[in-house]
């Protein structure tokens, strides 16, 4: 799945905008100058940069999951939690604007969470199921760091892989 408005040299733009600035501190001036294209170029495409966010994230989240082999469900969930939980963007997030992530959370599945279904569900044959993953691979993804010590990520993933 790729997003609705998908344009590389700004996405990349964006991305290097926001893993040097952070989402708030990263305007649509900044990654048109990074680009080299004009405001007008990325207003045609992007309202604002909250929908140039929200397309950048599932672009980035879209292919961590693109490379993951299905055929073994608990180990590509385990490998996507892992992969996500590393990915640069996923961190700078996380440290600089969490606040980015609630709504997917709590009011609403993103681009992103509806493409991890897609390839879920088929997987485990079962839309209910895929959910329940999608909920419990989300969980060890964002609070695993709050349950570090005396574990670490990699004895909880082990724990991720036991409970799916």
């Amino acid at each position: 799945m790729t997003p609705i408005r998908h344009n590389d040299g700004v996405l990349d733009a964006a991305r290097d905008c926001v893993l040097a600035y952070g989402v708030r501190r990263t305007t649509l001036t900044d990654v048109a100058r990074r680009a080299g294209v004009s405001r007008m170029t990325i207003y045609r495409h992007w309202p604002d940069m909250r929908a140039l966010v929200a397309d950048l994230m599932t672009r980035e989240w879209v292919r961590v999951i693109d490379g993951l082999d299905l055929a073994d469900p608990v180990g590509a969930v385990v490998a996507g939690v892992r992969g996500l939980r590393e990915h640069p963007l996923w961190r700078k997030i996380v440290e600089a604007d969490p606040e980015l992530l609630i709504p997917y959370l709590l009011d609403r599945r993103g681009a992103s969470q509806e493409a991890v279904l897609a390839a879920l569900e088929p997987a485990l044959g079962d839309a209910r199921r895929a959910r329940a993953v999608l909920l419990v691979a989300q969980s060890f993804l964002l609070s695993a760091p709050t349950m570090l010590d005396p574990v670490t990520l990699d004895e909880l993933d082990a724990e991720l892989a036991t409970l799916l």
